[in-house]
């Protein structure tokens, strides 16, 4: 099922469990607009080359609108939509002044040089950088974008509305990136982590890990859980899997995927099909990957009592009913992963004030958050008598349509 049919099942569902006027749930699911813009760049060779550009911007009832920008050759519009949907409910369930929008070019960044994808970058934010801004919308990096990607929307940006830090998040810290924000999705896993499992009478210590994906939310919330006496039996990228049963050493993984760009040859730990990952023995299952990754196919299998969704929509609906059915208990990603975009949300309100938090500040305002979270969510669950996701998708909901009414724009 692709990610729009799932979330807007997701939105459905919750909007009936609120009792949603029919007007209003269908001016929620409208996105407030769409841009899609053409970029022609020179290319070294001096030949030309255009792409195209879009972003869609789904809510601001709450606040400016927020979320990534990617560079990927499969550029799925109803992809985009969802993943702007989701930004809206995100940010809702975190609780922090922001709506939801999404976007991207339809590229393949790894077959641009720097130069080029400065120049495509350019072009890009000089199409739409009077549709974003500090109080309207905030892009981030995504998938294929990063902190340079971030300093170069900035610079363009600056040029037409003079220096506006805070136009955009995830920057280089010397250019007002906030200090805690590269481990802050992984960080924000662990705060979910802990919170889930302290309601269940365990903690971290002991409980015994698989992590799917290895990139930046995997292998911090990889290190973060050894740190707090974790056991993480198994671990995936892109290159491959191992497993030691006994608990992989993280730190020393760590530095072999540093020097040989992905897990694959680690000696500390026996090689295994990436594909069983998922139904490895553990306690908590991390997908930390691609979505859509546990499905019908495998979910009879899973034997992890607890799933944390770091990854966006890695379960399929249908997956979900086999799951619940077994008694596995699935923290959604619009909440486990939300700790990246809360601070993002940190590093704007840093770059606004113009003053900035040391690390210790920003990772202790996450707990809070991400504390506070979770059971604003569990709340949701004892009214309304639902799941996790429920609970938060009617969380997420109910915020999104109370500022929507009390701003008097419903239809």
């Amino acid at each position: 099922m692709n990610a729009l049919v799932a979330t807007n099942r997701n939105f459905k569902l919750a909007a009936r469990l609120l009792g949603l006027d029919s007007k209003l749930e269908k001016s929620l699911l409208i996105p407030f607009r769409e841009i899609k813009v053409e970029c022609t760049i020179p290319k070294d060779d001096g030949t030309l080359a255009s792409f195209v550009g879009f972003r869609v911007q789904h809510d601001n009832a709450r606040g400016p609108m927020k979320g990534g920008i990617r560079y990927h050759p499969e550029v799925d519009p109803d992809e985009v939509n969802a993943l702007a949907q989701l930004m809206t409910w995100k940010t809702a369930v975190a609780n922090i002044p922001y709506g939801g929008a999404k976007g991207g070019i339809g590229c393949n960044p790894g077959e641009l040089s720097i130069s080029e994808l400065e120049r495509l970058t350019r072009v890009f934010t000089q199409k739409i950088h009077d549709l974003i801004g500090v109080h309207t919308d905030v892009p981030a990096p995504d998938m294929g974008t990063g902190p340079q990607t971030m300093a170069w929307i900035l610079d363009e940006y600056s040029k037409f509305h003079g220096y506006s830090p805070a136009v955009v998040t995830g920057k280089p810290t010397d250019l007002g990136g906030s200090l805690g924000r590269d481990a802050a999705t992984g960080r924000g896993v662990l705060f979910a982590t802990e919170a889930l499992l302290s309601e269940h009478g365990k903690t971290i210590s002991g409980q015994k890990f698989v992590i799917q994906g290895f990139g930046n939310v995997g292998s911090w919330a990889a290190q973060l859980i050894h740190e707090k006496g974790g056991k993480v039996v198994a671990v995936s990228d892109i290159t491959g899997a191992i497993k030691n049963s006994k608990g992989i050493d993280i730190p020393s993984l760590l530095k072999h995927v540093r020097e040989s760009k992905g897990v694959k040859g680690f000696h500390g730990g026996d090689s295994i099909d990436p594909n069983s990952i998922l139904v490895e023995d553990c306690d908590i299952l991390i997908p930390a990957a691609l979505g859509g990754v546990i499905n019908r196919e495998n979910a009879n299998d899973i034997k992890a009592k607890f799933i944390i969704e770091a990854a966006n929509h890695p379960t399929d609906p249908e997956a979900d009913e086999i799951l619940s059915k077994k008694g596995v208990v699935i923290l959604p990603d619009i909440y486990a992963n939300s700790g990246g975009v809360t601070v993002s949300y940190f590093e704007w309100v840093q770059n606004i004030q113009g003053f900035m938090w040391d690390e210790e500040k920003v990772n202790n305002e996450l707990k809070t958050y991400m504390t506070k979270g979770f059971k604003d969510v569990k709340e949701m669950c004892k009214t309304h008598n639902c799941d996790l996701r429920m609970g938060a998708f009617t969380l997420g909901v109910n915020r999104v349509a109370r500022a929507t009414l009390l701003r008097g724009w419903e239809a």
